[in-house]
């Protein structure tokens, strides 16, 4: 399928080894990942009814001390149009990264942890991702 370069605006045809930046601006390329791929991995969360709001608090605190402590980027819980479905969204340097062992043993890790799972009926990782093409922004055009 024909993709608009955009620097030119031209049509072109993507092969299958297309070099990262080619047709579209990475954002977060080459300076924070030292040229590996950004790993997103994006997990599902069925809530206990009643439960959304605690939930929201502790995977706060769950995200903000994995990202002080594991090497991520952050993460973003997303509602979703079924009722007590959360969606996360986490990013990191790369798939690596990710699955290195992370041993977190703080007591605020801990509880918020712990509150997480009281609030749970079930959790799964739905994706395993790598960006390929990257055009996010953080601002309006």
């Amino acid at each position: 399928m024909p993709i608009t370069n955009i620097s030119s605006k031209k049509k072109v045809r993507r092969s299958k080894t297309v070099p990262q930046g080619r047709f579209i601006r990475p954002l977060m390329a080459d300076i924070t990942t030292q040229g590996a791929k950004v790993f997103i991995a994006v997990y599902e969360f069925q809530i206990k009814d009643n439960m959304e709001l605690l939930f929201r608090e502790a995977w706060l605190e769950v995200t903000k001390s994995i990202y002080q402590n594991c090497g991520s980027f952050g993460s973003r819980l997303h509602t979703s149009e079924t009722p007590n479905i959360l969606i996360g969204y986490a990013q990191w340097p790369s798939r690596e990264q990710w699955e290195k062992d992370h041993e977190l043993t703080d007591a605020l890790y801990a509880k918020a942890r712990n509150g997480m799972r009281r609030c749970l009926v079930q959790t799964k990782t739905v994706y395993k991702l790598e960006v390929c093409d990257d055009y996010l922004q953080t601002v309006l055009a």
